[in-house]
């Protein structure tokens, strides 16, 4: 852990040695389940109803955990970012999900953790850190909430704070176009054109001081202002 590495260690030398720490890869369990669900329910919507387009996939780590830094504007931008990113990301989900049967454990496997309402940030961070752990990705919405135009209105400390917890990168991931799937007043998401976009990696923050991880921050929140003003 981070914890072992010595001060005089560089961030790029503190992050390797973290990642040796942690699994390469989400359970396979987890894995087979990304894939069924992605290629039977979310790929078809996105590429079918949404007309999807993926740019930057590359950018993903092949191995290792990551965080999914991304805009946020939709209820649908959980499983479309984790079916771009092409390995499974984990992300909150509401408590209630996991009081029913066999849905508990298939969301589970997908890599959902509950959140309950009123739930402290340190809690929430603490889980998706324990996925981080396990090799997973884990998506992060650097707003916090919604926004109706799918920027980032007030960027939170929370992913760069992990990254540099536990000297992971950051991914910065625009979604572009979610932020009109729901109409007010109907239950039927609209086929509007969907664009998400990858940035390649950020290095987290050297330590979890207050600038450095403001710093990463913005540089994440750049990043994908810049990728969402080239629109569709």
């Amino acid at each position: 852990m981070t914890s072992d590495v010595p001060a005089s260690t560089s961030a790029s030398e503190k992050s390797k040695t973290a990642l040796a720490t942690y699994c390469d890869r989400e359970p396979w369990q987890s894995l087979a389940l990304y894939h069924l669900f992605k290629w039977s329910v979310v790929a078809p919507m996105f590429y079918g109803y949404f007309r999807g387009r993926i740019e930057g996939q590359e950018n993903v780590p092949k191995t290792g955990p990551f965080i999914a830094a991304s805009n946020h504007a939709s209820d649908f931008d959980p499983p479309l970012l984790s079916c771009c990113m092409g390995r499974p990301v984990a992300f909150m989900a509401k408590e209630s999900l996991f009081k029913v049967p066999v849905l508990k454990q298939g969301i589970e496997l997908y890599g959902a953790y509950p959140v309950r309402r009123g739930m402290s940030d340190r809690q929430a961070l603490k889980s998706a850190m324990q996925f981080l752990e396990q090799g997973w990705g884990a998506g992060i919405f650097l707003g916090g909430t919604r926004t109706t135009d799918g920027r980032i209105a007030k960027p939170m400390a929370g992913a760069a704070w992990i990254a540099a917890k536990m000297q992971v990168p950051l991914v910065p991931v625009c979604l572009w176009g979610t932020q009109n799937i729901t109409e007010k007043g109907k239950v039927r998401p609209k086929p509007v054109p969907i664009t998400v976009r990858i940035a390649p990696p950020i290095s987290p923050p050297a330590s979890t001081k207050r600038d450095l991880v403001d710093t990463v921050t913005q540089d994440c929140t750049d990043a994908i202002h810049k990728l969402h003003d080239l629109g569709r």
